[in-house]
């Protein structure tokens, strides 16, 4: 199959804007009701155009629709930031007049433009790959952690935060939207990994003081398994003096009343901490053929996390009580960077050299 098929998403992810105008002029109205239907409609527009722009050597793989689908509401919230920013106007108004009122909150603002900038990206390399029959296990898998830190984070958050009860009929199309993220993520993992490693005795038999990058790796766990537990001790009210004064003095977000902040420092300490921990281990024991797998998830998760934290916590959307104070923005920015940005670089050690992390399965048939 040649690129014919991924042109044909990115033009039909850019009928969104149109498409949302149009829609945003024939329901301006006050039913509720009515942003269902609008969902509903786009959703069907894009099967019927999708339908007309493949038809002579329609994709094979159903993720290649999926994802289609994806880049097309990708490009709609990145209308909805642009909108409430102000930089736009007449796309969106009759969707967050009617009962989305939580997207006006500075983490919705910024999952908006996560969504429409880096996820938009990723959908298009995976059209770009099943279009041209190329793997896609590894861009699927960083695409799944940042996936599924937003749906845990944000419609959790939506539930019980300051606005959960203005929760709408559209929230159900936030259902179907998980539906088909945890479908797509059992396709992904199902595809066969092709990592291949010709030096694994050479690479297993050093240890961990042998290999100082693996060792500043480790040395970095420990603290972050610290941090992660401190901040969510933190969000629960812990009261001792040092949760107080950093909550005051550097991240006082984390007492936001939409608790978006408070239900993503508490994935940080129930999911990051038994990650950091299993890492540790496979830092020491050669073998964890998982740790690739793992550790690009675990990127995805935190770049997504962090980006909508550190958005959300000086975001103007942020009452002024909530965020971040100007003598901490220099530290606050510092350790919160480090937090995102070690995993990416710890992933990318783990992907472009995994022979530590691989099986010796050639040692069997040797034998």
């Amino acid at each position: 199959m040649n690129g014919s098929a991924g042109t044909g998403v990115f033009v039909l992810s850019m009928l969104s804007i149109p498409i949302t105008y149009l829609f945003n002029f024939l329901f301006h109205t006050n039913s509720t009701g009515a942003v269902l239907v609008a969902g509903a409609l786009v959703l069907l527009v894009i099967a019927v155009l999708a339908r007309l722009l493949l038809r002579k050597n329609p994709p094979k793989d159903p993720l290649f629709y999926v994802y289609s689908v994806f880049a097309f509401l990708s490009v709609v919230d990145l209308i909805l930031g642009l909108e409430q920013d102000g930089i736009i106007d007449g796309y969106m108004a009759f969707y967050l007049k009617e009962g989305q009122s939580y997207l006006n909150t500075a983490h919705g603002h910024m999952i908006c433009y996560w969504d429409g900038c880096v996820h938009y990206l990723m959908y298009l390399l995976m059209v770009a790959a099943i279009s041209w029959g190329e793997g896609y296990r590894m861009i699927g898998q960083y695409w799944v952690g940042s996936v599924l830190m937003t749906i845990i984070v944000y419609l959790p958050g939506n539930a019980v935060g300051k606005y959960g009860v203005r929760l709408c009929p559209a929230f159900l199309l936030d259902a179907l939207y998980v539906i088909l993220n945890v479908w797509a993520a059992f396709r992904i993992f199902s595809q066969p990994s092709v990592t291949e490693a010709s030096t694994l005795k050479e690479s297993q038999k050093r240890r961990l003081v042998q290999r100082p990058l693996d060792l500043l790796f480790a040395l970095y766990f420990i603290p972050a398994i610290g941090f992660s537990i401190f901040r969510g001790l933190v969000t629960l009210d812990c009261p001792a003096e040092l949760c107080q004064k950093y909550v005051e003095s550097h991240e006082p977000y984390l007492k936001d009343p939409t608790a978006y902040s408070k239900i993503q420092m508490l994935v940080y300490m129930f999911y990051c901490v038994p990650y950091y921990t299993v890492s540790l281990y496979g830092l020491l024991v050669p073998g964890c053929s998982w740790m690739p797998d793992l550790a690009l998830i675990h990127a995805g998760a935190l770049a997504q996390a962090q980006f909508s934290h550190i958005g959300a916590s000086l975001h103007t959307r942020t009452p002024f009580a909530y965020r971040v104070p100007e003598e901490a923005k220099s530290s606050f920015l510092i350790i919160n960077l480090v937090y995102g940005i070690v995993p990416q670089l710890f992933t990318y050690r783990c992907v472009t050299n995994p022979e530590f992390f691989l099986k010796a399965t050639g040692d069997k048939k040797t034998e």
